[in-house]
Parts: structure tokens; sequence; C-alpha cells
């Protein structure tokens, strides 16, 4: 049985006139990747504080490792929340050597080590921090983070102001510590980053939980086909849709329709069946929906 990691059960936070956070519940599991998603001032932020303990909720409550709201639970969290503020004069090393202090490491010279290898920032251990890119000074952080082997991550806009290079760096930085087994909480406005990274996400609109699920369940595309028809089949087409139970159209994309079919159904049948019925496609194809798409859709409707 899968352990609980995180739960959050009706936990909402409103500043005088401002619903920051309402009345938001969802599950982390272990090993999870998990990301919190949503355009800014959705609440993402307000949420990782409330967790964390920098804010305090309205009301509702949470559960890390199934032990409550206890102090104590953050010992077991690795946590980066804002841009890492590091002494620029500093080493990489002299830096994590004063958060390991602060943070009580055993051992603290050979952990250093440790995290500096696992973000490729062992060779510029003796670089100071005001010669890194910015992509290097947030690999430095989330060293940071590592420092203590934390049991759990959390990571607010983990890539935010990186080009593109530094992006992918943290991303990839990010599916190999979770590939070890960490689980990871992420909040983030950037959809491609959730899609690539994250196993789990929830989706945040002014405070309020819109959707849940895994990736792939939020995407909905599993059952999603990409076909095309002449004009002259349009009719036949729409006229065979409305009959038959098993097929619904999802929506037009230029030129093309995509449909949703049932389990019973697979593009192979599903072209043999318009066939038969005197209908001619063109083009069918697996429909691959993208987060983004379906993140814009989402947030349209709500």
């Amino acid at each position: 049985m899968e352990k609980t990691i995180l739960k959050i059960e009706g936990l909402s936070k409103n500043y005088k006139n401002v619903n920051a956070v309402q009345d938001l519940s969802f599950d982390v599991k272990e090993k999870m990747v998990y990301g919190i998603l949503g355009p800014n001032g959705s609440g993402k932020t307000t949420t990782l504080g409330m967790l964390l303990g920098v804010i305090r909720p309205k009301k509702g409550s949470f559960s890390w490792f199934e032990n409550g709201m206890i102090d104590a639970n953050r010992k077991r969290i690795g946590a980066l929340l804002e841009t890492p503020n590091f002494y620029p004069y500093l080493t990489a090393e002299q830096n994590l050597k004063i958060v390991a202090l602060i943070k009580e490491i055993k051992d603290a010279p050979k952990e250093i080590d440790r995290v500096l290898k696992l973000v490729s920032l062992y060779e510029r251990r003796t670089s100071k921090f005001k010669t890194f890119s910015l992509g290097m000074k947030q690999r430095l952080a989330i060293a940071s983070v590592l420092l203590g082997d934390p049991e759990v991550l959390v990571l607010d806009e983990p890539t935010n102001g990186l080009d593109p290079q530094g992006i992918a760096e943290i991303r990839d930085l990010i599916i190999h510590i979770g590939q070890q087994g960490k689980t990871i909480i992420i909040a983030s406005h950037i959809l491609d980053e959730i899609e690539k990274v994250c196993s789990h996400c929830v989706i945040l609109k002014n405070g309020q939980l819109i959707r849940t699920g895994t990736i792939g369940e939020i995407i909905g595309n599993e059952n999603d086909v990409l076909i095309k028809v002449a004009s002259l089949d349009l009719v036949k087409l729409n006229a065979f849709i409305l009959q038959h139970k098993d097929i619904g159209l999802f929506k037009e994309l230029s030129g093309k329709l995509v449909l949703r079919i049932e389990n019973s159904l697979n593009p192979t049948t599903l072209n043999q069946l318009f066939f038969d019925n005197g209908i001619v496609l063109s083009e069918l194809s697996i429909y691959n929906e993208t987060l983004e798409s379906q993140f814009l859709e989402i947030i349209k409707k709500s």
C-alpha cells in the first residue's frame, strides 16, 4: 500500500477581501513527483507557505508523513521557496558549509561533496558564487535543499528566470532525483516543466482546485484519435457519429476532427467501420494532447 506523504483537507487562506486559497484538498503519495500548476496568482506559493509553516492557514488542515502539522515534520523536508540567497564572495563549498551548520548536518564535508556531485557542481566547488550562471546558482540552491538527505523536496518555481539551457539542466536534475525514489512537490506556471517532470499534478485557478490526477488523466488522450475526411463526407460522418454510442466528437482542430472513442474500438477497427459505412478517411492517427492545450481548455471552462 502506498504511503501518504502529504494529506491536505479544506485548506484555506484569505488576505482581507482576497481568497488566496479556497477549500483545497488533495493527497501526495510516496515517490510521486507532484506538480502544483496554475497561472500567477492562483495560490501556489501561498499553499506551499502554509504547508511549510511560513503562513498560517485561515482554516483546514494538512498532515505530513501521517504525523499531523507538528513542526518536527519540517526536519524531513527540503524546501526552496524563493530565490536562493548565498554570499557572493564565498565559494559554493563555503556557502554549503554555512547551510550545513544551520541544519546541524553530521559529517558535513562528506555530505557537501555528495550533493555537489549530484548537482554537477563538484568541479566548481572552490569557485565564488558570484561567478556562477543563473542555472548554476539554482543548482547550488537545490544542493542546499538536498543537504541531510530529506525525504521530500518542495520547490517553488525552480526554473523561474532561467534561460533554455538552465531550464533543461534543472529539469534533468529533478527527473534524476525523482528516479532515485524521492518525493518531490513542484509549484510552477510553466506547463512544459510540469508535463516533462511530474507524474501527477493539481491545477489551481484563483485559489481553487480545478483538476487533479496523473498527467495522463489530465491530458486525457488515451482514447483520442485525429481524423480528416473529404468535405463531401462530413455530413455522412456527423450523422454516423450521432448514431454510434462508442464514438464522440471531442473537438475540431485546423480542419481535422478529434474523436473520443471507447476502449472497444482501436484505430484499425475504427477505420474499417467508417469505410464500411461509406466514409473514407484521408488521415487517421492517435491524437497526442499536450498539457498546455488541455490546461488552457480547463482554465477557459472554469
